[in-house]
């Protein structure tokens, strides 16, 4: 069976969730979660509605990982104004969950990409971010 070119990105995008979904639980998160981490460890800290923004999702999504991962222990916030208003950043268990989660994420990039070579790993990465950017996607900071 041929399939078209969304067609096949659709299948290796349920392929990866597919993979990474029974990670996401080992460590504890739930999915959304990694996002976050991903961007409060890239970034140091940020506001709530930043995250949203970074992570283009809806503030209210935000909110309410941003509730678990703190009750967890994962994330905190400063500043009078609290979270809304307010700096978020991972803690020192935080920090250990990300590279935790990055480590998973790395073994699978690994399986997914066996048989590329160095040179077609980076095309594929570039086209993919210029497709991401073709519908509107933003640019990377």
């Amino acid at each position: 069976m041929e399939y078209s070119f969304h067609a096949l990105l659709f299948r290796a995008f349920h392929a990866q969730r597919n993979y990474l979904r029974p990670q996401i639980s080992a460590i504890g998160l739930t999915p959304g979660q990694p996002k976050l981490l991903t961007v409060l460890h890239r970034l140091g800290s940020c506001t709530q509605r930043e995250l949203a923004d970074q992570c283009e999702i809806d503030p209210a999504a935000v909110c309410r990982m941003l509730d678990s991962l703190e009750r967890e222990g994962l994330v905190s916030s400063a500043g009078s104004g609290g979270r809304r208003s307010g700096p978020v950043s991972l803690t020192e268990a935080g920090e250990e969950t990300y590279r935790r989660w990055k480590r998973r994420c790395q073994a699978m990039e690994k399986v997914m990409l066996d048989g590329f070579r160095p040179e077609e790993q980076a095309q594929f990465a570039d086209y993919l971010a210029r497709a991401y950017r073709n519908l509107g996607g933003k640019q990377e900071s």
